[in-house]
């Protein structure tokens, strides 16, 4: 795509500080770099920890809360909100947007808020197959609705401001979408990859060495696992794999996550917007659990989006026992034509191209703003 020079003020991009909100913000900050668009970011006191494109702008830091909890807390984080609104304001003030993007979070919420105020255009971009509570407080306010998911619950069908861009992902993910899935051959090691994010992943540690170690000797003898594990699981699950001649490789965080993502044949993991946008960017099947107690139980709405194409299994944490995920593994190791079939599905729900989209769609959107009758359409 040809680069665009542009006499306007920066795009303002809104965030929270949590991983799911922050991997499309830099996404959608590097394509806009690339196009020689100017931007700068207002996030909380968590944006002082990134890096990339993100950190080469302009960072404006606001006050923010979660107003979730005991009262106190709810009643402390609006105080807080209202500061931020102030904060925002006045970093939009000295900025001179163009335009402003919310990518969900409380810490987005002052931002959009003080751009209605100011009556500038507003985007936003929703990670999930529901639309977050952050950025239903602000719908109100925005001339666009970018989605992820085709159905995205708490934004209607008919409402026009909708545009369906997908979850951009970084790019060491994108740079993997072309490598091919290869299931594995008939007593041929088996790449199993486990990751359960920083949440909820206790259950992990306890069921899937059980399911592992419940499979008949000759099929747990193929398997070749990497697990992500709490610090305080990994010795004794280790102890529990060792015991049982499986090969494993566990530990709490692995930096080179996107390559052994691709270099798996499946992969058990929770159904978080991030996850499932980089198993469909790379195409590769996996098992997913939601977590139970994500806001809004969105995790449960993203994986039955995902399993409806064809390219996952979705077991809910509540029935997710040892036994329930040991079937599931036999029979897929059993049928590797179905791993392929559920591969391809992953990789056709991909959408590689999310981030170009969506800076798109912050251009069109500037240039409705422009429109003689000053509002976006």
């Amino acid at each position: 795509m040809a680069e665009t020079h542009s006499p306007l003020g920066p795009v303002v991009l809104a965030t929270g500080g949590t991983g799911g909100h922050v991997f499309p913000a830099e996404a959608l900050a590097g394509e806009l770099e690339a196009r020689g668009l100017p931007f700068a970011l207002v996030t909380d006191s968590r944006g002082r920890q990134w890096q990339g494109a993100l950190s080469r702008r302009p960072i404006y830091y606001i006050h923010s809360a979660s107003p979730t909890g005991s009262l106190r807390r709810r009643v402390t984080a609006v105080f807080a909100l209202g500061l931020g609104l102030f904060d925002a304001w006045r970093a939009l003030g000295r900025i001179g947007p163009s335009a402003v993007v919310g990518f969900g979070g409380y810490a987005s919420v002052p931002t959009l808020i003080a751009a209605r105020l100011r009556r500038l255009p507003a985007l936003l971009h929703e990670q999930n197959a529901v639309l977050g509570k952050a950025n239903r407080l602000v719908l109100g306010g925005a001339a666009r609705v970018a989605t992820s998911f085709a159905r995205t619950q708490y934004v209607t069908a008919d409402d026009r401001r909708a545009c369906l861009v997908g979850n951009p992902v970084r790019e060491p993910v994108r740079a993997l979408r072309d490598l091919p899935y290869r299931a594995p051959g008939e007593g041929r090691i088996i790449d199993l990859l486990v990751f359960g994010g920083s949440q909820g992943a206790a259950s992990f540690s306890r069921v899937i060495p059980e399911a592992i170690l419940s499979l008949p000797a000759a099929l747990r003898a193929r398997i070749r696992l990497v697990q992500q594990c709490r610090p305080e699981d990994i010795e004794h699950v280790r102890a529990r794999y060792g015991a049982a001649g499986v090969v494993a490789e566990l530990a709490p965080f692995f930096a080179d996550l996107p390559k052994r993502l691709a270099a798996a044949h499946l992969v058990i993991g929770r159904s978080g917007a991030s996850t499932v946008a980089e198993l469909s960017a790379i195409g590769r099947p996996s098992i997913l659990i939601p977590y139970p107690h994500a806001a809004d139980d969105h995790q449960s709405a993203n994986a039955g989006a995902f399993e409806a194409t064809g390219a996952c299994i979705v077991i809910p944490h509540a029935s997710f026992t040892s036994a329930a995920l040991a079937s599931h593994l036999s029979a897929l190791f059993e049928a590797p034509q179905r791993l392929s079939t559920m591969a391809a599905a992953a990789h056709a729900a991909g959408r590689p191209d999310a981030a170009v989209r969506l800076a798109d769609l912050v251009v069109e959107m500037i240039g409705l703003s422009l429109t003689p009758s000053g509002a976006a359409a």
